[in-house]
């Protein structure tokens, strides 16, 4: 079932206009670059927020590195040979095919975008409309290429994600706790890091601090009658 989506796949990729296709081979790796763009501006909207959001965006990265490392050690483990040499009858891949020993399940490619998208998802909630399309179209550019099965990149998709939440989860405590210590050290590099933090609102004039404040300043002429 899976070869045979592979073959429509390819099949309807070399039907697409050149321009569509040079689209998608770019797309199977500028995508990874603009993920990298929205990690540093998730940690740099975060460093505004409170120490939690801070420790979610940090880990936003590290999450999806490790996603990619767990894929590795997988398609270590599942010697599967790319659909671009096994596929008999499938049209030519568009991109050069992978050699051999660079195995195809599960596609890292997909799991760092799977890991990405929730991470960043995670980090930024009101961004989840831009990653989560963005990772669906990387995975299915894997195909459309022609460098992987429909099944590597719907594998590659989830083992990310999960990789992440489970990363970031497990890590976010740890994190918050230092991101508290790096704002009140002495260190401007580790201040800037991790940010200001939210702005405290000033108290009302004559209420609370403001009356201590006055009862501070009037105790002198007390004491001078």
């Amino acid at each position: 079932m899976s070869q045979d989506l592979y073959r429509d796949i390819t099949d309807l990729a070399h039907d697409t206009p050149g321009w569509l296709q040079l689209v998608a081979e770019l797309w199977t790796e500028a995508g990874l670059l603009l993920f990298g763009v929205l990690f540093l501006a998730g940690w740099w909207r975060a460093r505004a927020a409170e120490s939690r959001a801070v420790a979610v965006a940090v880990l936003a990265p590290l999450g999806t590195a490790f996603g990619y490392v767990v894929s590795e050690l997988l398609k270590s483990v599942v010697d599967e040979e790319r659909p671009c040499r096994a596929v008999a009858g499938a049209a030519t891949s568009l991109v050069e095919c992978p050699p051999y020993g660079d195995w195809s399940f599960p596609s890292n490619h997909s799991a760092i975008a799977g890991a990405a998208a929730v991470a960043l998802a995670l980090a930024w909630r009101g961004i989840v409309w831009l990653t989560v399309p963005m990772a669906l179209l990387m995975a299915f550019s894997r195909v459309f290429v022609g460098v992987h099965y429909p099944h590597d990149v719907a594998a590659g998709l989830v083992l990310g994600a999960l990789m992440a939440v489970l990363f970031v989860k497990l890590l976010t405590g740890p994190t918050r706790a230092l991101a508290d210590t790096m704002r009140m050290s002495r260190s401007a590099l580790a201040a800037w890091l991790a940010g200001p933090g939210p702005a405290v609102p000033a108290p009302p004039a004559g209420t609370g601090a403001g009356r201590a404040g006055n009862r501070r300043r009037r105790e002198p002429m007390h004491r001078r009658s």
